[in-house]
């Protein structure tokens, strides 16, 4: 039977600036480990710490433009553009545009700050 995610649960962020972060699958608002489902808002100028973290992260831009660092250069992703990185592989999210962006992001298995090993 299919079952109703009435909401999402907002969810801390790491970075320089306020990032919204609204989860509706995963750890924290469905107890779900296989896959984690949010929804992101970051402003212009955010730019989170670098990462390599333990899970496949799927990113969809709905609007705006989303910068994606990683070993080999940078990629901008723009809005009705996606990015897959890979588990194990270095990289850093940031928005420099003054529009910020808005994307969802999907992470197997879910995302957890216990597997996403942050820069220190």
């Amino acid at each position: 039977m299919p079952v109703l995610i009435p909401s999402p649960t907002r969810v801390e962020a790491a970075g320089n600036k306020p990032k919204l972060i609204d989860e509706y699958v995963g750890r924290v608002n469905s107890k779900t480990e296989e896959l984690s489902v949010a929804h992101m808002r970051s402003p212009g100028g955010w730019v989170e710490p670098g990462q390599t973290p333990a899970f496949r992260e799927y990113t969809v831009v709905l609007k705006g433009w989303l910068r994606v660092e990683h070993a080999g250069g940078a990629l901008d992703v723009r809005a009705g553009q996606g990015v897959v990185c890979e588990p194990g592989e270095w990289v850093r999210y940031s928005t420099p545009g003054e529009e910020g962006a808005e994307y969802i992001a999907i992470c197997l298995p879910a995302f957890s700050p216990g597997t996403v090993h942050r820069d220190p």
